[in-house]
């Protein structure tokens, strides 16, 4: 828009120079503006010499003074509104509500003050007196980068170019199961398939476990076929269990913090970009076709930016891996039990007396201490071998603390 405008006010000057003695509605008809525009520019226009190219561009719109500051009767008028808002309201009224409430004061209207017309200006005052709380920017805590092989990042990748089954499922078809070391930035594994749930991922985990050793440290997210279901938090789920009792450390990042687990989320863009979007597999061969064929370039020919690669491929940065502790030939099946010691437990009882253990309902009646106790301990053990799956009779040892005032356990 800015150079239409610069084009037609050298057309302008143009017209004023061949024709100087037209009219200036003569002018006006001839640029196919307004008599008034006319005026205005062609006062410019004979201000300056006529080789200058800068009163063409125009002035600056931007403000020449600062504003008038606001009255403070109506600064605290706006305060007073937002802290002790009309009792009709029932609310905590925001700007807008703020600027109709100001409009309805008469005596600042009798006293003739310049009231705010506009909501960001009530916004303004409402932040500058801490009426309105913002969060403060998040500040990224460095990590320290471990060694190789010793912490893998795990994920699930859609493969997005596959299209729906009719007669199946509709959404992740075909995914590829990725884990990446984030102390070389390599891909130790890369597993496509199209039957992924808790029970196949965790046999291909332990598949991949067997062939390349078992890390101190896995980070994964908070996919529910690695967590389990949000009814079970209280307790590991199997993947988790059974990560704990090979001895390796489950890192399971926070809700919605991708940037928790970066090596494998790194990966998966390069992925998508350099190879899924090209090819674009079809079904779950092509899809394993491609995904062997990347991982070997990513591997062994892409150079990568990383701090620790220094822009070689990471197979080329670190040929010879440190080798990693192997499945051990027999697992204690309840060594995951170690973790939950000293962990405490809540539960808050409803109304009707009731508080929830796993998957079920229990209710407590007004018991003495003891029968209570007797009760809940029975509600562990049996916690344990419909949930957990032992066999073993494991002892429920632990605190009770009741609070009749606020009905917590």
């Amino acid at each position: 828009m800015d150079e239409e405008w610069v084009v037609n006010r050298s057309k302008l000057r143009e017209v004023w120079v061949e024709h100087p003695e037209w009219s200036r509605q003569k002018m006006a008809d001839e640029m196919e503006c307004s008599k008034s525009w006319v005026k205005k520019w062609l006062k410019r226009i004979r201000g300056v010499p006529m080789e200058s190219q800068e009163v063409l561009r125009g002035k600056s719109c931007v403000r020449k003074r600062p504003p008038p500051p606001m009255e403070p009767k109506i600064v605290d008028k706006i305060l007073e509104i937002r802290d002790h808002p009309p009792q009709q309201l029932g609310r905590t009224p925001g700007p807008l509500a703020i600027l109709y409430y100001l409009n309805q004061d008469s005596l600042l209207k009798e006293a003739g003050y310049k009231l705010p017309r506009s909501t960001r200006t009530v916004w303004k005052v409402l932040t500058k007196y801490h009426r309105i709380y913002h969060s403060a920017p998040g500040i990224a805590e460095p990590e320290e980068r471990p060694q190789p092989g010793v912490e893998w990042g795990m994920d699930f990748h859609d493969v997005s170019t596959v299209p729906a089954n009719p007669e199946g499922k509709q959404q992740h078809v075909v995914e590829i199961l990725n884990l990446v070391d984030h102390g070389s930035s390599a891909v130790v594994a890369s597993e496509a398939a199209s039957d992924y749930n808790a029970e196949t991922a965790l046999r291909k985990l332990a598949e991949i476990l067997l062939k390349e050793g078992c890390p101190d440290r896995i980070r994964l997210d908070r996919d529910t076929r690695w967590v389990g279901s949000w009814t079970a938090k209280d307790f590991p789920s199997p993947m988790l269990r059974f990560l704990l009792c090979l001895g390796i450390d489950p890192r399971v990042c926070p809700p919605q913090r991708p940037d928790k687990n970066p090596f494998v989320e790194r990966y998966h863009r390069n992925f998508k970009y350099e190879c899924q979007l090209l090819e674009k597999p079809i079904d779950l061969n092509s899809t394993m076709e491609v995904n062997q064929r990347y991982v070997r370039f990513y591997n062994l020919e892409r150079p990568n930016q990383a701090i620790t690669c220094g822009n070689q491929p990471p197979r080329v940065k670190f040929p010879d891996m440190p080798s990693l502790s192997s499945v051990p030939q027999t697992i204690d099946p309840d060594r995951w039990l170690s973790t939950l010691t000293g962990r405490t437990y809540k539960r808050r009882l409803d109304r009707k007396g009731c508080f929830q253990l796993g998957n079920r309902t229990y209710y407590v009646n007004r018991i003495d201490t003891a029968a209570l106790k007797t009760m809940i301990e029975g509600c562990l053990q049996q916690y344990f071998k419909t949930c957990i799956g032992s066999s073993q009779n494991h002892p429920a040892s632990f605190a009770l603390r009741l609070n009749d005032t606020h009905g917590q356990i």
